[in-house]
């Protein structure tokens, strides 16, 4: 009856202990005398590292744009990003006798636009800070069989069109050029536009007027290449490079990117005008460039009395568990608990806006599953990976780590049954990392979606070297 009924009684004591720390007489309430409970909890020491991170995966859902630097820890960011564009399957527009025609009988766009669409609530910086942007025609798409890491360079890699679309601009996020009474309209917004109504000329050597005719004239002459936004990136439009080309102090985020083709048609011996519109979704490929102050990082890397959580691509914290001595030291036991809590730091600086802030979320993984799990797009468990929220007392806490420790624990075992050697082969087994994140809603609007955070955080943790973290473990067994 003991060994069949540990595991349920297990799992209702812990309840019980999340509620209170009295543990004394959560037996008596459970279980008969003979069967009585008995609890105790044991504190273990577990070590931090702070980890400099050479790229992370950026395949992601979320894009920014612009350059800043930490005033906490004098590091400079620069993101940049690439972008394809989504077509309507099955696109269905005017039949050619009814758009209107330039004085060669010919479809023209009227003009062509990329709209960038500010989410101001997520931008950081100086909001008339200019910024000076390059968009560059890529020359063949993005692969959906390579996997992109933020380090990827565009340029260095060939994918940018020799003589292809090449345009600049410089933009603030508050657009001075329109008057206050038109910044007043409830439907006005702050957007970059980015005119591509200057001649286009295509890679079999044709030149049209602006990019909307080159794309129109294309709908009609070869319809097929409209079938679905796979045609449509791999023959017409296979996305563009948004470099940044000169600005600092601003880290703009865009919550949409849009491709505005504006044309006319007739209907009833009236002429209406209209747009085809397209958008960088999350159906079609977006990657983020990030470029990070290495020298500057590894200098933070290498303070032994804190460590770094730094977004995006800059530092991971990295925690080495006591397995073996939870494990060892209650052999007989039942693990019913394992909490651990990594405190913030004080900046030590005065409030300032300019300050970044401390990632909202981040979760815990096993540092030899850092790769798969996004690239595979994999969803925490609470068995091997956790998530977890900055509390309003500065701390991010994993309540539960339990499943965690005992399946470290059960690798380790089966590893050393079939080599000897198996954990100088495994120097991670028993470490994991702390990494911030970013939870977005996927197409299926009940999904989320984890991904490294491309936006900035940055915060210093209690730890290091010469400061190991307190893990607090509850084990609990039958009184003799």
């Amino acid at each position: 009856m003991k060994t069949k009924s540990l595991t349920a009684i297990a799992l209702t004591a812990m309840a019980m202990i999340s509620c209170s720390t009295d543990t004394d007489t959560i037996g008596s309430s459970l279980i008969n005398e003979s069967d009585r409970l008995v609890f105790s909890t044991e504190a273990f020491e577990a070590h931090t590292r702070s980890v400099l991170v050479d790229s992370v995966y950026a395949r992601n859902y979320e894009t920014y744009f612009g350059q800043v630097k930490d005033p906490e820890t004098g590091t400079y960011v620069k993101t940049e990003f690439m972008a394809q564009f989504n077509m309507q399957e099955n696109l269905s527009l005017p039949d050619i006798s009814k758009m209107v025609l330039d004085q060669n009988n010919q479809i023209t766009a009227d003009s062509c636009e990329i709209w960038l669409f500010f989410d101001k609530s997520n931008c950081f910086g100086d909001s008339l800070v200019p910024l000076k942007m390059n968009i560059l025609e890529l020359d063949q798409p993005m692969s959906d069989n390579e996997t992109y890491y933020s380090n990827y360079d565009p340029k260095a890699n060939g994918l940018i069109r020799k003589d292809g679309l090449n345009k600049s601009l410089v933009f603030s996020m508050n657009n001075l050029t329109y008057t206050d009474s038109v910044r007043a309209l409830k439907s006005y917004a702050d957007i970059v536009r980015i005119s591509l109504n200057e001649p286009y000329t295509d890679k079999q050597g044709v030149t049209y007027n602006n990019y909307g005719t080159y794309i129109l004239r294309n709908y009609y002459d070869h319809p097929e290449y409209f079938k679905n936004s796979y045609s449509f990136i791999h023959t017409l439009c296979p996305g563009f490079y948004f470099e940044l080309a000169d600005g600092l102090g601003l880290m703009a985020k865009f919550s949409e990117i849009h491709m505005r083709i504006y044309y006319r048609y007739k209907k009833e011996d009236e002429t209406y005008i209209t747009f085809l519109g397209s958008a960088s979704t999350q159906e079609v490929l977006q990657t983020t460039k990030i470029t990070n102050d290495k020298e500057a990082l590894r200098r933070l890397v290498e303070n032994n009395n804190c460590t770094y959580l730094k977004a995006p691509s800059g530092i991971f914290t990295e925690v080495t568990l006591p397995v073996d001595e939870i494990t060892q030291s209650h052999a007989n036991d039942s693990l019913l608990s394992v909490s651990i809590a990594f405190s913030r730091e004080n900046s030590g600086l005065e409030a300032s806006p300019y300050l970044l802030k401390a990632p909202s979320t981040i979760i815990m993984l096993p540092t030899d599953s850092l790769q798969t799990f996004f690239e595979e797009d994999k969803d925490y468990d609470n068995k091997s990976t956790f998530v977890t929220t900055l509390s309003t007392n500065n701390n991010y806490t994993f309540s539960n780590i339990g499943n965690l420790i005992t399946l470290l624990s059960k690798n380790k075992a089966a590893g050393l049954a079939s080599d000897p050697d198996w954990v100088n082969k495994h120097p991670n087994w028993n470490k994991v990392l702390l990494v911030p994140v970013s939870l977005t809603s996927s197409s299926s609007a009940s999904v989320a979606v984890i991904s490294n955070l491309m936006g900035l955080g940055s915060t210093k943790l209690v730890g290091g070297k010469d400061h190991p973290i307190s893990m607090k473990v509850v084990f609990a067994k039958f009184k003799n």
